[in-house]
């Protein structure tokens, strides 16, 4: 495929991506038509279609897609710097290293303001993504001791999270849920809480793109070729780590879309590391804005974590990568 090809396609999938978002905003505990979703998108009154589709549906969409955008993204740039197809947020720590200091923060330290859940969720994924690469030292950094690694640092901080949860009282079951996965009553607000986080993975990844380029090689051939490798392996696993900072807080941890997205983008045999990243951006961004529409559908008028849905989706596509012998090893890590 060009590069016009390319567009072509990261088009389509963009308005995919809307047309699920408008789709969105008519199912519900109150059904609305689509005459009455235009009216209320073109012409607010303040009724109670208007307060449904701008307040309570149209934000929450969008907070998915750009969650899954920038979770896709990070699972594409940890899979680029440990050389590793089985690297994702989940997979490597990243998740689990954010998700249980804010369940703490939440618990012990109810003072502290929710604003400052990204930076405590970014310390906490560096200092389990850190734990994890050292662990996969241990085995030569062979890409199954770093899944290995991190699939016990994950273990090891899940069982922290679920001992805090003990103390959280009657907030337990809403936590729960959270952990779950989900955009339940998220607003405008949290979409600009999470909004930042995400393009700074995003935009940099772009930005990156030829340094990501290189690391497609071994540690050895991009030194000679120039890569600092002290200076862009840190680099790049800050912006791994940035949009899940951002959507750890406002979602929840939501499974799969890192792993899932971006081999469903090179399934597509991109010409070049900037078309697979756009790519994967809009295929993450499809993924879980489908995957929430379908939580909060499928079982109206209760509602589903939306983690289980894109588990469910994950899942198989896992399987099936396996199968097909996609899923390609480079040998050396990070």
């Amino acid at each position: 495929m060009d590069a016009r090809k390319f567009s072509i396609a990261i088009g389509c999938i963009v308005v995919a991506t809307l047309l699920v978002i408008a789709v969105g905003l008519m199912p519900g505990a109150r059904t609305l038509s689509a005459g009455a979703v235009l009216q209320a998108l073109f012409s607010p009154d303040g009724k109670i279609e208007s307060i449904l589709v701008w307040t309570l549906r149209l934000p929450r969409s969008l907070a998915a897609a750009t969650a899954g955008a920038g979770l896709a993204v990070s699972g594409y740039l940890l899979q680029a710097l440990t050389r590793n197809p089985l690297a994702d947020p989940g997979i490597t720590g990243v998740t689990a290293g954010a998700i249980a200091p804010i369940v703490t923060c939440f618990v012990f330290l109810p003072w502290v303001s929710g604003h400052y859940y990204p930076l405590v969720g970014l310390a906490g994924g560096l200092a389990a993504a850190s734990v994890t690469f050292w662990v996969a030292r241990g085995g030569n950094s062979h890409p199954l001791h770093l899944a290995l690694g991190g699939v016990s640092v994950s273990l090891f901080l899940g069982a922290i999270t679920i001992y805090v949860l003990l103390f959280a009282g009657p907030q337990s079951t809403a936590l729960l849920f959270w952990l779950a996965g989900g955009f339940a009553g998220r607003t405008w607000g949290h979409l600009v809480q999470m909004l930042p986080w995400v393009l700074v993975g995003v935009s940099g990844a772009f930005f990156l793109h030829r340094v990501i380029a290189m690391f497609a090689l071994s540690d050895h051939s991009a030194a000679a070729m120039g890569v600092q490798l002290t200076l862009w392996k840190p680099v790049l696993l800050l912006l791994g780590i940035c949009p899940v900072a951002g959507v750890a807080p406002v979602a929840g941890p939501v499974a799969f879309v890192g792993l899932a997205a971006p081999h469903m983008a090179k399934l597509l045999r991109p010409r070049g590391t900037a078309w697979e990243i756009g790519l994967t951006a809009a295929i993450g961004a499809l993924i879980v804005t489908a995957a929430d529409l379908v939580a909060r559908t499928a079982a109206i008028p209760k509602e589903l974590p939306v983690g289980i849905v894109t588990a469910l989706i994950g899942g198989p596509l896992f399987v099936y990568l396996i199968q097909r012998g996609r899923l390609d090893f480079k040998g050396e890590g990070a």
